[in-house]
């Protein structure tokens, strides 16, 4: 079945913004982009904010980002909706004394970054993307940086000196079989002396002033659609920036909602959300309360605003593959491309109940999209979303959803282009409500 022109046009859309966002800062840096062509105004948590009713707003903290329009009702009457997504993907990440010289080779330490499948990192085209920070007189300034050519790379051991490995699995040391190569190392050469001078020439920056980095490895292969008829998006880290990219194309396309609509997303889901910027964190209820203390709602009428929101908590979801059949739930086999995914764990790893999921629906069939319902497996383990920690820390009715994709955590993951639009429009419905 062939896409139509919308599905493909988001499909596309969202290739784009992974290909621009190789690393959380960069995805954030991306968003604003798009906001800011939306005519969103940049507030700063340092600074006291002004907010007129009819403008758009988003605040930055970090790799994480709040963003909000106004409802044309009050919110003590309405409440909040909101949709939370992540900006940080499982991969690999630069340490802070990276160079290792030796053997003629330049090599670059690192630490694993969340839960991704090692397997995957080897033999592709890696590179590096993040953010520096510089020194400026007597201050400091922090750069994005990004090298767009291949870098790096993580070889195989080949098989005649590892005969197990189909039967085995390749299995890796994460201390001493994961440093990339970098490049050769001359006579006299110093590797800690090569890399700052590399990562200070690609911010036009004086090795001397490089003081510390955020780096993640990224493959610098672009993102595709596949299959017979171009079904399938294949990319990096749709886990799980196509979420935020669904509640950002969502958020842009909603004027003059009744309720106050707001998109966060958060950095550090893959390692528990603990952090200043995470979703463990204050960000989004410190924003929720500044809006309310701007509508000059008292503690009564934020309390009753908090009771009548609601959180959608958009993270991928795992989709039936059936070269592994005995790896789901026999009743619930979702498919790539079969409409949005409401998971469901009873002992809360997702924040789902029949309320919620209900309400979901609902956005589901205002939109005229399928939708699909997930548990895991008994006998495995079950992740965890952000919807819980958030549930939890304000409060809310909270439902956990996500489109259905094959390979998760792998550096090249697999998702369905008719569920993207789905998503999206899924989202906007919620919005609307």
């Amino acid at each position: 079945m062939s896409l139509t022109d919308k599905t493909r046009t988001a499909a596309h859309e969202l290739i784009d913004f992974i290909d621009a966002s190789p690393s959380p800062w960069h995805a954030v840096a991306s968003a604003e982009a798009r906001l800011q062509t939306a005519g969103y105004i940049r507030l700063e948590e340092g600074e006291r904010w002004q907010l007129a009713k009819d403008a758009r707003y988003y605040v930055v903290r970090g790799a994480s980002m709040v963003a909000f329009v106004s409802g044309t009702l009050p919110i003590a009457q309405t409440g909040f909706r909101i949709i939370g997504a992540h900006t940080d993907s499982p991969g690999l990440r630069l340490k802070p004394k990276a160079a290792l010289g030796g053997d003629g080779l330049a090599r670059l330490g690192v630490e694993i970054y969340g839960g991704p499948i090692l397997a995957t990192f080897t033999d592709r085209d890696l590179s590096l993307a993040g953010r520096v920070v510089l020194k400026n007189g007597a201050g400091q300034e922090t750069r994005l940086l990004r090298f767009e050519r291949p870098l790096l790379r993580l070889p195989n051991l080949a098989i005649h000196m590892n005969r197990d490995v189909n039967e085995q699995g390749l299995k890796l040391n994460k201390q001493t079989e994961l440093p990339l190569i970098l490049g050769a190392l001359g006579e006299g050469e110093d590797a800690e002396i090569n890399l700052r001078r590399l990562l200070s020439d690609a911010v036009q920056s004086a090795p001397s002033e490089l003081v510390s980095w955020d780096l993640a490895v990224y493959d610098v292969q672009k993102g595709c659609l596949w299959g017979a008829d171009e079904e399938f998006i294949a990319d990096s880290q749709l886990d799980n920036l196509a979420s935020s990219h669904a509640a950002l194309m969502a958020l842009i396309a909603t004027n003059t909602p009744a309720a106050t609509c707001v998109m966060a997303l958060f950095d550090h889901e893959e390692v528990g959300s603990e952090s200043a910027s995470g979703a463990g964190g204050s960000f989004v209820a410190d924003v929720l309360a500044r809006i309310c203390l701007h509508a000059a709602l008292d503690e009564e009428d934020r309390r009753r605003a908090m009771a009548k929101s609601f959180f959608i908590s958009a993270d991928m979801a795992h989709a039936y593959n059936p070269n592994f059949p005995s790896a789901y739930e026999p009743a619930h086999k979702v498919r790539v491309n079969g409409g949005p995914v409401i998971k469901t764990n009873v002992n809360q790893r997702y924040a789902t109940n029949a309320e919620t999921a209900a309400r979901f629906i609902g956005f589901c069939e205002t939109a005229g999209v399928p939708y699909q319902q997930y548990a895991h497996r008994s006998d495995l383990g079950c992740g965890s979303t952000i919807g819980p920690i958030v549930a939890s820390q304000l409060g809310i009715a909270t439902v956990d959803v996500g489109s259905a994709m094959w390979a998760m955590h792998s550096a090249r993951e697999s998702a369905g282009a008719d569920d993207h639009a789905y998503m999206i429009a899924a989202m906007m419905a919620a919005f609307a409500s």
